[in-house]
């Protein structure tokens, strides 16, 4: 029933509890409509914008309630940024990469990305990504070493790390060569 969620989006903005065809304040409208997309969850200006569009609101209207909105707190796109790197570092395991990717899909402005995910430190990343290594190689057992990094090096990369970082990373915690090399593979020896 996604599309009923959806549908409920698109639909012309009309006041609640409005009779009949009476003509609503359409800022009361726009307010309500944002009040309720925040309550669901965080949501950025321009995610907020965009549903207004969507439900038929004028940009003048919106941009009236957005400020607003805005100047009391509810509204934050620093604060959203900050709050979304730390819950999808941790839910999810997202590298810097796919963090500011995301915030970017969001509207988030590139300032406000960049200060949100400079907080994540190269440590932490990399602590990160040994997790999901060893997570993810336990149901790996019976794969041949280089199967199992390359699919390791490519989880990683979808996750937002660095290639170099990943292949490090799977390197030291699976021994990607069976030749042994104390060096890890060059990156052309991870495509087959």
């Amino acid at each position: 029933m996604r599309s009923g969620r959806r549908d409920a989006e698109r639909r012309p903005a009309e006041a609640p509890g409005a009779a009949g065809g009476s003509a609503a304040d359409p800022i009361e409208v726009a307010r309500e409509i944002c009040l309720h997309q925040l309550a669901a969850r965080a949501r950025s200006r321009a995610e907020l914008a965009t549903t207004l569009r969507r439900r038929g609101v004028a940009d003048e209207v919106a941009e009236v309630v957005l400020d607003r909105l805005t100047a009391v707190g509810l509204v934050d796109d620093s604060a959203f940024a900050a709050a979304f790197v730390s819950s999808a570092r941790a839910q999810r395991g997202l590298g810097r990469q796919a963090l500011a990717a995301e915030l970017r899909r969001r509207g988030v402005q590139p300032k406000v990305v960049e200060e949100a995910t400079a907080v994540v430190e190269e440590s932490d990343e990399e602590e990160t990504a040994r997790d999901l290594v060893r997570r993810r190689l336990a149901s790996m057992g019976r794969l041949p070493v280089e199967v199992r990094a390359r699919r390791l090096v490519a989880m990683l990369a979808r996750r937002g790390y660095s290639i170099e970082l990943a292949v490090r990373v799977v390197y030291e915690l699976v021994g990607a060569t069976d030749d042994g090399e104390d060096e890890p593979p060059e990156l052309d020896d991870l495509d087959g």
